[in-house]
């Protein structure tokens, strides 16, 4: 079974699994990747592995791994574990040659549709966990009702004023995200989110908003529309796709309904910019933001797998 053949029977499974997922294609080894095959009666796999650096003074770098190698994949077949079993088993050959061994900035990352289920448990014995997920929902997708908005809740675009603001609220999430391993602590975090609210703060059309509940900001909402979320279509099968990039309620506004209306002020965003899914990041074991995307209509479309080191 060749890669082309493979890549194929997995495009049907994943089409079937779930629609929302973009055409899968054939993946072949380039000069910066490596290929890797393992066929065992009729079923197969085939994947290719690639090595990704960030500086730590990068805005990338909060979100990820200095260096982070990352293994896609494709699996053919009614037992395609046993195979994905193996080829993980050659993946790691090939890391003991190339990663630093127990470095904790180099991770190894999986990414796997989320209702393609076949190959967790070989995952989970060569030491990854499900970390990230890129949740999805669509324009049409109601969601549950959330708690009673208070009377007291204010949207509105950030200003200059709320620079401090914004930058504090944003620090507060990454510390909590920290410690699910979705995200990176880094000395100069606080100056990367200064430049980006700065720059936020300034455009003419906001995608930058604040809560606040009886006068006090207190809650945070940036977003994408297309054409800036565009990066996002490789994700997804839509042609308009918007991005939720931070959602945040400081701990006093918790279960207030400031979460649900900032929610609720993005949806609106993006259907007045037409776009036909809305995407966003979460940390899994997030035990707030899980149930709490949920609850507005999102569900996993991509699951990351992360072992952290690398190589142990």
């Amino acid at each position: 079974m060749n890669v082309t053949e493979i890549a194929a029977e997995h495009a049907a499974r994943l089409n079937i699994a779930d629609p929302l997922l973009p055409l899968s294609e054939p993946i072949e080894g380039t000069d910066d990747g490596f290929a890797h095959q393992v066929a065992k009666d009729e079923c197969a796999a085939s994947g290719v592995s690639t090595r990704t650096v960030v500086e730590a003074g990068h805005s990338n770098s909060l979100w990820r791994a200095l260096v982070e190698h990352r293994l896609t994949v494709r699996l053919a077949g009614s037992q395609s574990g046993e195979v994905f079993a193996e080829l993980l088993t050659q993946w790691d050959a090939n890391l003991a040659e190339v990663a630093t061994a127990g470095d904790w900035d180099t991770a190894a990352v999986v990414v796997r549709p989320s209702r393609d289920t076949v190959g967790a448990m070989e995952l989970l014995r060569h030491g990854f966990a499900p970390v990230r997920v890129l949740a999805v929902r669509p324009a049409d997708r109601l969601a549950t009702p959330g708690p009673a908005t208070e009377p007291g809740v204010r949207i509105r675009p950030a200003e200059n004023t709320d620079l401090e603001t914004v930058i504090r609220l944003h620090t507060e999430l990454l510390h909590y995200d920290a410690e699910f391993g979705a995200v990176t602590l880094r000395d100069n975090a606080e100056e990367i989110f200064r430049s980006d609210a700065r720059n936020q703060i300034a455009r003419s059309n906001p995608m930058l908003w604040i809560a606040e509940l009886y006068g006090q900001p207190l809650g945070l909402l940036q977003i994408q529309v297309p054409p800036e979320s565009d990066w996002a279509k490789a994700y997804v099968r839509a042609e308009r796709v918007g991005y939720l990039t931070t959602l945040h309620v400081a701990e006093a506004a918790r279960s207030s309904g400031v979460g649900s209306a900032l929610a609720a002020h993005a949806h609106q965003l993006f259907d007045e910019a037409g776009t036909e899914v809305v995407l966003l990041h979460h940390a899994l074991a997030n035990p707030r933001s899980t149930p709490f995307w949920y609850s507005q209509g999102y569900r996993p479309l991509w699951t990351y797998w992360q072992r952290r080191p690398a190589v142990h």
